[in-house]
Order: structure tokens, then sequence, then C-alpha cells
């Protein structure tokens, strides 16, 4: 697959950039992309939540009221899971979430998922750029040039641009990564995937 390069004021810049075949346009494997996204989404709970169950609550072990003749049920203690303020039954306790992946299958999960975009052709390819200094307003002009604003963008740059990366922190549907960091979650939950011209090669790098 061939795109155009533009330039970040949207227009064409005459430049040709080759999406590599074993990257963009392999089969996409529908499992390899849940096991991966699950992975991720797994990872990212803390697990520290935690039920106080009948031995952790505090509160008088007496028997309420004689076991039979009253009419009513037996109850052994105050700590009762029915009573208000008592504990409860198989509560949350702490735990890790966390899943372990292999290797190629994450690999062949991003791969899906590059390619299930350059199927879909919600891949933009721009000319490299960085900022001198944190603007937001450059890059939302950035993003109305290419006309993505107010949708899902990842915007991938070959190396890490502390000035972008700021420029983009206050906008809730746009994120600034780098191949290195691009996970299946993200590519999949953005709208496009806006690439620098030199960060196509970094990932052909990462999966060839």
């Amino acid at each position: 697959m061939e795109l155009s390069v533009l330039n970040i004021e949207g227009k064409d810049s005459g430049k040709k950039i080759k999406l590599h075949k074993e990257v963009f346009s392999i089969e996409p494997n529908d499992q390899a992309i849940y096991l991966d996204v699950k992975q991720y989404l797994a990872n990212q709970r803390q697990g520290t939540h935690k039920a106080k169950e009948k031995s952790e609550v505090s509160g008088s072990t007496r028997k309420l009221h004689r076991q039979k003749g009253t009419g009513g049920s037996r109850k052994g203690s105050i700590k009762n899971p029915l009573f208000r303020g008592g504990a409860r039954v198989f509560g949350p306790r702490v735990r890790d979430y966390s899943l372990k992946l292999n290797k190629k299958v994450k690999e062949l999960a991003r791969k899906s998922a590059l390619s299930y975009k350059a199927q879909d052709k919600n891949i933009i390819v721009i000319e490299d750029f960085s900022f001198e200094s944190p603007k937001t307003k450059k890059f939302l002009d950035i993003l109305k040039n290419l006309n993505v604003e107010g949708k899902k963008n990842l915007v991938i740059l070959s190396k890490p641009d502390k000035n972008v990366y700021l420029s983009s922190r206050n906008l809730e549907k746009s994120k600034v990564t780098t191949p290195s960091q691009l996970n299946t979650y993200e590519i999949m939950n953005s709208g496009n995937l806006l690439f620098s011209e030199s960060s196509i090669k970094e990932i052909e790098k990462l999966f060839l």
C-alpha cells in the first residue's frame, strides 16, 4: 500500500511512502487482538479493593437468642452478613489482575490492528515536525488542517518529543506516542493514526 505524505498544512508534499505488507496488510487475527486488549485492560487494574468478611468485622460474638423456640431464624452473632453493619459474604479481596501474553501474540495483535486501520483508510502520514515550545494551538491547527479535529487521534512520532507531547496533553481525544510504546488497545481505540514520516520506518524495524 502506498500513501501520500502530507505536510502540517494538510497539503500533499509530493512524496510517497510505501507501507510494508507484512505489517500493514496481513490477515487480521481477531483472537490475538482480543487477548492483547484484555491483557492491557487487566494490567491497568490496581486490585486493591477489599471488603471485611465475618472474621474481620468488630462486634460481639454473643448469641442473640436461644437456638429454638422463638419462631425466628437462628442467629449466631451480630456480625451476621444479614444484619446492618455486619460482614459481607464473599467480598472482594486484594488480588493481582495482571495477565501474561506471549510476545509473538502481542506482535500479531499490533500488526492486525494496524492492518485494520489501513483497510479502513484511517492512516495518515505527515512530514516530521517539532515545536520550539509547547503550544496547544499549534497542535490543534495541524489537526484542523488534516480534517481530524474533534476525532480520536493517535499521533506516532519516531522518537519522544517533549514539546509536542505537552502541546497535546490537554486534548482529551488526542494522544502522542512512539513506535516502541504503541499498543493494540490504543490503536483500536483511536479513529485515526497520524504517523510521522520517519516513524513508519521505526515501526517496520520493530516488526520485521
